[in-house]
């Protein structure tokens, strides 16, 4: 019993984890020694998982012993209903193996129970774990202390056939074992976990072997990102891709990474949005484009915030911000129901309904309910600066009444919008890539969406009057003089490309890690991401 899960424990004094680690390498070498060198192994024939072997057991099960049931043991003593019981299993059992389901799988070993010359160990695959009976009469005497010597750690391929025990556990009779992988190394111990969060993001493979959780929240991410591309397909939208490396980013508020190209001998950036070459393809005639890709922003980590981070942008000809409210509705709904089986999501015990209408509010009505302060009633910058040291909100000497807008907003209203909302018609100062609103040029037609407080999206009818578009480049750059480090710079290529012509687009950008939070119940961007930005430790340099 001394190697069931002693070794597993990592809280172990510096020199007994050196020790366990030494042994764990005399038992490698050991192998190699007697050709049984477990790295040398290039494939295995894993022809189920877990949950499959569940499924085919249970399905069989039924057929065989259709119609049998369950005995009697009313009035019998302690001892006699044990009797029953037990002949009842055997028949059952005798009846099961008659017909055996013979399955092979494979993964890595979390447990094991030696029992003199019959053991129980635990294989865990990416579906689930199951129970394993080794017994030295069925895999042979050889291969039965080699099983007794391996470590928690260790992956295993097993091919036998399936059973239920008398403790009414699905589990397989190996009948051939054959050792994969060796783990030189010693994982956390069984019962606490990998707990420690900055170890579990700096080695996520530890995480997702020993957290279910873990495994279940970027299982459900990659079926987030095929149900998006699903929706899409079907709304007939092209997948395409455009480039990561620029001269000149834009499409963003941002501070981006800079490095350098040796070749061209040319300083470069990291994109931070995927916009300009989206809406150079909707030029070219491609009338409904999409990319999913990963985008760079230099700015602090936090946790709904990290420098590299998922991005979805969709351009659509022909349609307005309208067009993508409701196209964002229907895509949230329906990923909602192919992840999760609801349209119902709770996020930290809170419940937020996808299957309602969502609210469609514009941003001056928002700040008006939730703050008081009507700007439609306030006519100048002097009013808005005014009124802006009236309720304690900061602002910067080159800001202009948009602006300070914007900060109310964030001030005295996102926190209130948990159930999904579109925010509507942002002031033209903080939109430098959207059409004006033909009765209200201080306003342009554009939305982002809220949920739990969080912006999940944001959404334009997008500009394509390259005179207006232009004098809003213009603008910006006025803005990065003054001292603005996120503000855009003119784009002479883009702008070309509008004089060229572009239709009347719709164009939207979502964030697909703060959707996979959502979905997922995962308190910080870092629980979504597989491996997230953290500071170098001395022995990464």
């Amino acid at each position: 019993m001394a190697e069931n899960n002693n070794q597993n424990n990592n809280q172990a004094k510096p020199q007994d984890l050196n020790q366990l680690l030494k042994v764990r390498r005399e038992k490698f070498h050991a192998l190699q020694e007697a050709g049984k060198d477990p790295f040398r192994i290039t494939k295995y024939d894993q022809t189920h998982h877990t949950d499959d072997v569940r499924t085919l057991y249970e399905g069989h099960e039924a057929k065989l012993l259709s119609g049998r049931v369950a005995p009697n043991t009313d009035g019998l003593s302690e001892e006699e209903a044990k009797d029953v019981l037990n002949n009842d299993y055997n028949e059952r059992r005798a009846i099961m193996d008659a017909d055996p389901i013979h399955v092979s799988i494979a993964g890595r070993m979390l447990f094991k129970r030696v029992m003199g010359k019959a053991s129980f160990c635990n294989i865990q695959d990416l579906k689930g774990k199951i129970q394993v009976y080794v017994a030295r009469d069925a895999v042979g005497e050889e291969d039965y202390a080699d099983f007794k010597k391996s470590d928690i750690g260790d992956i295993y391929g097993v091919k036998g056939y399936i059973f239920r025990t008398k403790t009414g556990e699905i589990s397989i009779h190996a009948e051939q074992l054959t050792l994969l992988s060796k783990s030189l190394q010693i994982l956390p111990e069984k019962y606490h976990g990998l707990t420690d969060t900055d170890t579990r993001y700096r080695q996520r493979y530890v995480d997702l072997i020993m957290n279910e959780e873990s495994r279940d929240t970027f299982v459900k991410r990659s079926k987030i990102l095929a149900a998006i591309r699903r929706f899409l397909a079907a709304q007939d939208f092209m997948e395409v891709e455009t480039p990561m490396l620029v001269a000149n980013p834009g499409g963003a508020a941002a501070r981006p990474f800079e490095t350098h190209f040796n070749a061209l001998d040319e300083d470069l950036k990291l994109r931070i949005s995927l916009e300009l070459y989206l809406k150079r393809l909707i030029v070219g005639g491609l009338e409904r484009v999409y990319e999913i890709g990963r985008v760079f922003r230099n700015e602090g980590l936090d946790t709904r915030h990290n420098p590299e981070f998922t991005l979805m942008e969709l351009y659509q000809a022909y349609t307005d911000y309208n067009g993508m409210m409701d196209l964002t509705e229907n895509m949230y709904r329906y990923i909602a129901q192919e992840v999760l089986g609801t349209t119902t999501i709770v996020y930290n015990g809170i419940e937020m309904d996808l299957g309602k209408p969502f609210e469609r509010i514009t941003m001056v009505d928002a700040v008006k309910k939730y703050s008081g302060v009507d700007f439609n009633e306030i006519k100048t910058l002097e009013e808005a600066r005014a009124v802006a040291k009236e309720h304690h909100v900061e602002f910067e000497d080159w800001h202009q009444k948009g602006h300070i807008l914007n900060l109310f907003f964030e001030e005295f209203v996102e926190e209130h919008l948990i159930q999904p909302t579109f925010v509507m018609d942002h002031p033209i100062e903080i939109s430098p890539l959207t059409k004006k609103k033909p009765e209200n040029p201080e306003y342009v037609e554009r939305f982002e969406m809220f949920m739990n407080g969080w912006e999940m999206c944001n959404a334009y009818s997008e500009l394509n009057d390259p005179i207006d578009q232009r004098e809003r480049f213009e603008a910006q750059d006025a803005n990065a003089a003054a001292g603005d480090e996120e503000a855009e710079h003119c784009d002479e290529d883009f702008l070309n490309a509008l004089e060229i012509g572009m239709p009347p687009t719709g164009g939207i950008g979502y964030g697909i890690d703060r959707l996979c939070m959502l979905m997922t119940d995962s308190p910080a961007i870092r629980d979504v991401l597989l491996f997230p930005t953290m500071k170098s430790l001395p022995n990464d340099k």
